[in-house]
């Protein structure tokens, strides 16, 4: 190479460079040069844009950081001035309020649908008699575990409670149709006004406590006792842990009947929740079992004491001897008693079942005839012992 001969500049070569790329995309695509440059001309103005953007975001941040700085440092000297200048620092209440984010969906507390229960009432003023129509109830908890329940229905009056009634039990269903009726005889319309009309619904279960799901209370006092009243009502929340009706207590037992030998056993196993019968807020509970026919008592026996306690286990057997054909004709009183040693032993509450039964009982019992010779055990709620003779 000659020393007159000028060497090639950046420029020049970056021109070499671009005709060389212009030629070989003209002889690859078969596009005009001056479309070409175009398209290379509008790619580079977009890269360029890019970095531009880029470089004034960070310029930005870093501008925003010295602000807050700036901004703190200031707040650090008024506060120090004293409080007098606090007003001007601290936003507006109300701006906050209105500017405040909700709370997510999730945060709020899901009210429990319980379901809800038609029925009917019809008073008749001749007869002085209260008739209680349960008609169906709808879209019940699941409470088992195969997604359904075993609901049935307890009618009852407020505050006496003297006389219940009891839907028969329909099982694996949450949208029940009962279609009872049930009257209240001898309640004159004035003591009706005092009074209030419960359906409390319970989830059926052979081998523990009954599950209560809601109740549906109705004061008679604020319906029109003159016309027929018929109207669907969504169940509430029991009050207070097992609700109204479970003041007394449950009792779990066995029933077996063997047909040929004429034996009924009766298996008394546990019983729970009983209610407090002494001083020191406990019982010494036992359990008195009696076979009646017609009202008359033709065997008595009774479990041992346990002391001090409102859970007695017992787990102790009795045998009575029925024949075939006396068995449609008795009933098994089973009675929770409070043993006292100085006065008279007072009951707790009592369980009757046979052939005049109804509700649980009545399906326990026909349970025990259906299943000869096998053991059938079931919890049963205890009911007012209605003035029952005491030991």
């Amino acid at each position: 190479m000659s020393s007159n001969e000028a060497k090639p500049t950046n420029a020049t070569v970056k021109e070499n460079v671009l005709k060389e790329t212009i030629n070989m995309l003209h002889k690859e695509t078969n596009m005009d040069e001056w479309v070409l440059v175009t398209i290379l001309i509008a790619i580079c103005a977009v890269i360029l844009g890019i970095c531009f953007c880029c470089i004034r975001r960070c310029f930005r941040k870093r501008r925003s950081k010295d602000k807050k700085g700036m901004k703190g440092a200031d707040l650090k000297s008024i506060n120090l001035l004293g409080s007098s200048y606090k007003e001007q620092v601290q936003p507006d209440m109300d701006e906050l309020t209105a500017n405040a984010e909700e709370p997510d969906d999730g945060e709020k507390p899901e009210v429990q649908k319980l379901g809800k229960l038609q029925f009917k009432l019809e008073y008749d003023f001749n007869q002085n008699s209260l008739s209680v129509t349960v008609i169906q109830a709808e879209d019940l908890p699941a409470l088992d575990m195969g997604g359904t329940s075993d609901p049935y229905v307890k009618v009852y009056l407020l505050p006496d409670k003297k006389k219940k009634f009891e839907t028969k039990v329909h099982r694996k269903t949450l949208n029940p149709v009962f279609n009872e009726t049930f009257v209240f005889k001898s309640i004159p319309y004035a003591e009706a006004m005092n009074k209030t009309l419960v359906f409390a619904i319970f989830d059926f279960d052979r081998f523990s406590k009954h599950d209560q799901i809601g109740e549906v209370k109705v004061p008679l006092c604020q319906i029109d006792l003159a016309q027929t009243i018929e109207e669907w009502r969504e169940l509430q929340s029991v009050e207070g842990e097992g609700g109204q009706d479970n003041k007394l207590g449950d009792i779990c037992f066995s029933l077996r009947y063997v047909p040929t030998a004429g034996k009924l056993t009766v298996v008394i196993l546990e019983a729970k929740n009983l209610k407090k019968m002494d001083v020191g807020g406990l019982s010494d509970p036992y359990v008195k079992i009696a076979l009646m026919q017609n009202g008359k008592r033709l065997k008595k026996k009774k479990t041992s004491i346990k002391k001090c306690t409102l859970n007695p286990y017992y787990n102790e057997s009795f045998t009575f001897e029925v024949p075939f054909e006396q068995i449609q004709k008795v009933n098994l009183v089973v009675t929770v008693v409070d043993y006292d040693r100085i006065g008279t032993s007072e009951p707790i509450g009592k369980v009757v079942l046979g052939y005049n039964a109804s509700g649980t009982e009545l399906r326990h019992w026909s349970d025990m005839l259906a299943s000869p010779r096998r053991p059938i055990a079931q919890w049963h709620t205890l009911k007012d012992p209605e003035d029952e003779k005491k030991d």
